[in-house]
């Protein structure tokens, strides 16, 4: 079993919740995992070319082209986005728009895996972890658990939290506010975030050892979107 982690924020690992958060919970799957960065990746979204309908291979030749066979040899998934305007940044939701290649034609090559969702933002990452679960969804791949708290906004190290109106140190501390790392909203300060990633991990790694059924998995997933597609009717 390998579990592959992917860390959809353009920070740098020392500054991004996502990354501690994606890295806590493939430590606590006990599994033996990767985690890939997408920052500083090249990953444009799906472009509607069709290439990928006669045989499932994204025919874009970008930095998702050498993560696909990483994508299909994986047996679960850890994936993380920052909260960028309620939503997935573009980078993370680029990466799984490219998953459409997986999709024609009956391609089972994720059908039935495992996967948790991580989110951070500035106020919290719940909207990211509900996109991620959709995303998975869609290709067959049940969500096992979510991970999601508050970080760090860019605001307290833009240079200008203490002063801009709309800016997050304002809209949390009031006009005034005077930036001090204790106020600082890390996750790594959050033991209830920390305790949550580590608790998706150690589910996610039950779930791979206690008799995991890909193909009961997939007939799981596939009346849940039958039924989400028949209520959108």
């Amino acid at each position: 079993m390998k579990i592959l982690g992917i860390v959809g924020s353009s920070r740098r690992e020392q500054e991004s919740g996502v990354y501690v958060l994606v890295r806590t919970a493939l430590e606590a799957t006990g599994f033996d995992h990767e985690l890939v960065h997408l920052r500083g990746k090249s990953i444009g979204g799906c472009i509607a070319c069709l290439g990928c309908v006669a045989d499932n291979v994204c025919k874009v030749q970008d930095d998702l082209a050498p993560l696909r066979e990483k994508i299909v040899a994986a047996d679960a998934y850890v994936v993380g986005s920052p909260n960028y305007y309620t939503g997935l940044n573009a980078l993370t939701h680029a990466f799984l728009e490219r998953w459409y290649q997986f999709r024609h034609q009956e391609g089972d090559a994720l059908w039935g895996k495992l996967g948790v969702a991580v989110g951070v933002g500035g106020s919290s990452g719940a909207p990211c972890t509900a996109e991620i679960e959709k995303f998975f969804l869609y290709n067959f791949v049940e969500t096992v658990a979510k991970a999601d708290g508050q970080g760090a906004a860019s605001c307290f190290s833009c240079g200008y939290g203490e002063t801009c109106g709309v800016g997050v140190p304002r809209l949390l501390f009031g006009e005034g506010v005077k930036i001090t790392e204790e106020m600082i909203p890390r996750v790594t300060k959050k033991p209830e975030v920390m305790k949550a990633a580590a608790a998706a991990g150690r589910e996610l790694g039950r779930r791979l050892r206690e008799g995991h059924d890909r193909r009961e998995v997939t007939a799981r997933m596939q009346a849940v979107l039958m039924a989400k597609f028949r209520e959108s009717t």
